[in-house]
């Protein structure tokens, strides 16, 4: 439907003429994101301050539009897709560092500032913000709270939210307000930042966020153990997250991984394998062989190929290049990848990637999993490449969520549920809780214009 004319003159009064968009072209670029989901929106503004965003809320709740907040468009869920139409809040231009204060381990960042630009800033302060998720060069913060990101390093340093103090953020009802503080401690009433990460835009507009640094490590070593087999890969994992030292990575790639990213990147030396950990172990130089041995003595088991260590920097930067370079890889064979970000207890693991093994073979659909192993996160990715494969891909996600939940996991670990998952999530939650998460839907956006059809089913 076209917005009413009474909005769009209120548009044009809050947004710059550069800054509003409602020709088609213009609009076509903010109709997808990295899922093959697509609706076009009815405008597309471009917000620079936080009272722009109150101003643009209270507009569209007016007129009852919705409003669909939008970073990078990396989202593999189709959670930034205006699935409702209306307009689309693109925060690309509030791209600011505010703040970073060492002494209290901070930055300040408003929403459209891209992961990678943010961990340049920080680097010659000598420190980091733990979310390093594969499309870093691309997503902006505002998507790692809106999904709750992770990447490799969640594995010793957490995801998005164990690493924000706090936000600024517009609610549907177009009020402004702050959650969180300046502090790593804080027990005063509810915690509102928490449950606005990982919302995917449904609760509020994040305008500010307050990010919790880490300080870079004095040194780090990059392991790699193959293995004959997937189940002793993931047994191996089990055994080097049940002792005391915690990699700051633990990435597991299965063999088709492995021939992808030797048919993608042949020079980074990815060997023949039944399975392949990647392992990070980080920390001051001086304490730094202790931990990679104690890491190391965990790995050798029933099944090790080979366990090396990296001898430079270059063939560590080529076997992360490999690894990060999956995504595209698997776009090479086929266009209509299945992409799934599951995760189960550490322990059960192996279950998992045996029941992965025995779905493919069920259902004579190519598999590839890979992913954050040391969180029990794998991405598990069904590649149909024709008619028939694609039909009998999409019988088998249901049975692959089955066991997810039977193992005690729960259907995603950093992509979110989005438009592709949100009719599974009864699976993964109790009606009890969906009432109740409906009754916050309502309290915090009361008529239902932040990215609707999202999330809840």
């Amino acid at each position: 439907m076209p917005l009413p004319a009474e909005l769009l003159v209120r548009l044009r009064e809050i947004f710059p003429v550069d800054a509003l968009a409602t020709d088609e072209v213009e609009r076509r670029a903010f109709a997808r994101d990295n899922s093959r989901h697509q609706q076009l929106p009815e405008a597309v503004v471009f917000p620079t301050a936080h009272e722009q965003v109150e101003a643009l809320v209270r507009a569209c709740r007016e007129h009852k539009v919705p409003i669909t907040a939008r970073g990078g468009g990396t989202s593999s869920t189709g959670a930034s897709v205006p699935a409702a139409g209306g307009v689309v809040a693109c925060f690309a231009r509030m791209n600011r560092i505010l703040r970073i204060a060492p002494d209290d381990r901070l930055a300040v960042v408003e929403p459209g500032v891209t992961n990678e630009m943010l961990q340049q800033a920080l680097a010659p302060h000598g420190f980091f913000w733990a979310p390093d998720p594969g499309s870093a060069p691309w997503c902006a913060v505002g998507g790692n709270l809106a999904c709750n990101a992770g990447g490799p390093r969640a594995v010793k340093y957490g995801a998005t939210r164990d690493n924000v103090l706090g936000l600024r953020a517009v609610a549907g009802t177009g009020t402004g307000f702050r959650a969180g503080t300046h502090t790593t401690k804080d027990s005063t009433g509810y915690d509102l930042t928490r449950l606005l990460i990982g919302s995917e835009g449904t609760l509020a507009l994040i305008t500010e966020a307050t990010l919790k640094l880490t300080p870079r490590p004095g040194a780090v070593r990059t392991l790699r153990a193959s293995y004959v087999d997937t189940g002793t890969a993931a047994q191996a994992v089990a055994r080097i997250m049940a002792q005391t030292v915690t990699p700051s990575a633990l990435e597991f790639m299965d063999a088709l991984a492995l021939k992808l990213a030797r048919d993608f990147h042949p020079e980074a030396g990815v060997p023949e394998a039944g399975a392949l950990l990647m392992i990070e172990v980080d920390g001051e130089p001086g304490t730094l062989d202790v931990t990679a041995a104690a890491v190391m003595r965990a790995a050798r088991g029933a099944g090790l190929v080979e366990l090396a260590v990296a001898t430079d920097a270059a063939e560590t930067a080529a076997l992360w290049a490999a690894r990060k370079a999956l995504s595209l890889a698997q776009r090479a064979v086929t266009q209509h990848k299945i992409n799934e970000d599951v995760v189960v207890p550490v322990s059960r693991l192996p279950a998992l990637v045996d029941g992965v093994r025995m779905l493919s073979e069920r259902h004579a659909v190519p598999i590839v999993s890979f992913g954050h192993a040391g969180n029990g996160n794998l991405h598990v990715n069904l590649l149909p490449r024709d008619v028939d494969e694609i039909e009998r891909a999409y019988a088998a996600l249901p049975e692959l969520f089955a066991l997810v939940i039977a193992l005690d996991g729960t259907l995603s670990g950093e992509h979110g549920i989005g438009l592709v998952k949100r009719e599974y999530l009864p699976l993964a939650l109790g009606e009890e809780a969906l009432v109740l998460m409906r009754a916050v839907k309502v309290a915090f956006d009361p008529d239902g214009i932040l990215n609707p059809g999202k999330l809840l089913p």
